[in-house]
């Protein structure tokens, strides 16, 4: 009998693993094929895989390019979804928010304490108070204890104390609460290589150009390679769609029309120092549409968010000018130095999928989701919150399983850690040490533990070979050399986007947007993907006037506007890479100090 350890795994998804998944996907049928690589598609492609099946994951752009990057960074309950009495959604959220924190991934989920300011004495001391309680005792009915405290009422006083810059007259006391945050985007990145790890065939910048079928029946795709150009069949069993704002695009593909519609819904926030107001904690608003949030995030706050309509460019959603002055405005009625269109450091507008209604307010339709056969082999997921994606993708598997003739077991991923998650607080222990060890200040390890969990072995061992991958990149003190080339090397990062806007945050977080950080984190990817100077140029081009498409577009005063001037940017297509070089990318490259150390003395550092 075969072992399990004769079964070569690997946790990389770069630029070799890559091109081994898409021979994969051209070489037999699958019993599951996803299409999408939001939080949905990669949690469905974990789910589908550790039930035994064979499984791959085809994403049109980057993994978590959608909305799944551009949240809250919030996995909560949803306090607000308790007015509306949906209870279930809560309950549910709430029991995954505790699993995540304490199983699934305690390295890169984390508790939040959050204030509610209140401004009536009694009446609405009472009211949000029941709420609250309602809200932890919810907590419990996920069969583990919720993984984070109680809420707290407190004096004016006491909330003074804790919060220093709210102004005197905005608050006569308030109540805490504890939630969870996540850096959304690293999330989708682990998660797409913990189903990797398992099994699964994920591909990157593969995109889906149509459905094949035999009579009715879903069989497989036409996919699209688009960083080589080839156009190739897969075939599988069952087909899910978790495509999230595109949903009704990709049905419109089948010929057939879907059992239900997708609306999209913009969300904008706003990143700003965090010195720029002192609180101890985040805070939760109210506004006569909907909820603020003000999260720390960092060296920052995250501030959000808008929910307004949208039908205009999915891909590139735009912020305006009304919608950062909307979120100025709200949050300033409770400070006492009001923040001002100088202090936005960056700006983030994502999509959420909301399932249509007869509201004419996307606030008010639904956050549940909805999973159906549209057509037989065609599994569609759509709808749904972040915080409940492993719920929704088991949902799309159990439906798809059920049309396969086979004896496939049930759902496993509530016992399926992320990679980096086993040992970690462990790891965390031991962080002066390990900081000693590699000659960095312990701040820097506990950056490094927090996105990678017990990875950040394999990124000491790049610093260990490379040391000047220990360096800073230029304009993102937060950020080592080390984190681009592991971006590339182990986490699919093709482009430079993809590097600076997701696998790290360099896009919202730096004044300049990355644009010091860009020549640089260019030539580090260069060294893992076989980049031409001409690509490396083109790269670093694309990615300025992104920058420069956004910063404008965030001074027009309506979507129309905003989206015009930002699609004026070049967008990441076909024909952008050096075909040759990157099929001869070596995912051993970064184990070469040439490439990276002349990477960083390019800078004079």
């Amino acid at each position: 009998m075969a072992s399990l350890n004769t079964v070569t795994r690997s946790s990389k998804i770069g630029p070799e693993e890559r091109l081994a998944a898409i021979a994969a996907l051209k070489e037999k049928e699958l019993d599951i094929l996803v299409v999408g690589g939001g939080i949905v598609g990669t949690g469905s492609a974990l789910d589908a895989v550790t039930r035994g099946l064979r499984v791959g994951m085809v994403e049109a752009r980057d993994f978590s390019s959608g909305t799944s990057s551009r949240s809250s960074k919030l996995v909560h309950g949803g306090i607000r979804y308790l007015e509306q009495l949906d209870f279930r959604l809560v309950r549910e959220a709430l029991g995954e928010r505790g699993l995540l924190l304490q199983r699934l991934a305690p390295h890169l989920v984390k508790p939040v304490r959050f204030l509610y300011p209140l401004k009536q004495r009694v009446i609405e001391r009472c009211y949000i108070g029941a709420g609250m309680l309602l809200y932890d005792l919810f907590s419990y009915t996920g069969g583990r204890p919720p993984g984070v405290p109680h809420h707290r009422h407190l004096s004016k006083r006491q909330v003074m104390n804790l919060v220093p810059s709210l102004a005197n007259n905005a608050l006569i006391g308030g109540i805490t609460y504890y939630d969870a945050q996540v850096d959304d985007a690293r999330y989708v990145s682990s998660l797409a290589r913990t189903a990797s790890f398992y099994g699964a065939h994920v591909a990157s910048r593969v995109r889906v150009e149509g459905f094949i079928k035999v009579g009715q029946r879903v069989v497989g795709v036409n996919a699209h390679d688009l960083e080589t150009d080839e156009k190739f069949e897969i075939r599988a069993k069952q087909v899910v769609n978790a495509t999230g704002v595109w949903t009704d695009d990709t049905q419109a593909m089948v010929g057939e029309r879907g059992q239900f519609k997708v609306r999209a819904s913009k969300g904008v926030h706003l990143v700003v120092p965090r010195d720029r107001f002192q609180s101890k904690l985040g805070l939760l608003l109210r506004t006569e549409k909907s909820v603020l949030f003000v999260i720390p995030w960092g060296r920052h706050w995250l501030i959000g968010t808008t929910d307004t309509d949208w039908n205009l460019d999915k891909a590139h959603p735009a912020a305006t000018a009304a919608d950062i002055d909307y979120i100025l405005e709200k949050v300033n009625e409770v400070l006492a130095v009001p923040l001002t269109r100088d202090d936005v450091e960056g700006v983030s507008a994502g999509l959420r999928p909301l399932l249509a209604g007869e509201s004419d307010q996307t606030s008010k339709l639904s956050r549940e989701h909805l999973v159906a056969h549209s057509v037989p082999g065609l599994v569609v997921v759509a709808g749904g919150k972040w915080t409940t994606y492993r719920i929704m993708a088991k949902d799309a598997i159990d439906a798809a399983v059920s049309a396969i003739d086979a004896n496939v077991p049930a759902s496993t991923t509530h016992e399926v850690p992320l990679l980096g998650a086993e040992g970690y607080q462990a790891a965390w222990n031991k962080r002066t040490k390990i900081a000693r060890a590699f000659g960095l200040h312990t701040v820097r390890i506990e950056h490094l533990l927090n996105r990678y969990g017990t990875l950040t072995d394999e990124l000491l061992n790049l610093i260990r070979e490379t040391p000047v991958l220990s360096e800073a990149l230029p304009g993102a003190d937060d950020y080592l050399a080390a984190e681009v080339v592991y971006a590339t090397s182990h986490e699919g990062a093709l482009h430079l986007e993809d590097a600076l806007a997701r696998r790290t945050r360099i896009s919202i977080e730096a004044w300049d947007r990355g644009v010091s950080a860009a020549p640089v984190a260019a030539r580090l990817m260069a060294g893992v993907l076989g980049w031409s100077e001409e690509r490396i140029d083109s790269e670093v081009g694309n990615y300025l006037k992104r920058v420069a498409a956004e910063r404008e577009s965030q001074l027009q005063p309506d979507d129309a506007s905003a989206d015009r001037v930002r699609l004026e940017a070049p967008d990441i297509t076909e024909g952008t890479a050096d075909t040759d070089r990157t099929k001869k990318a070596s995912a051993k490259a970064p184990a070469n100090a040439s490439g990276p150390a002349a990477a960083m003395s390019q800078t004079g550092r």
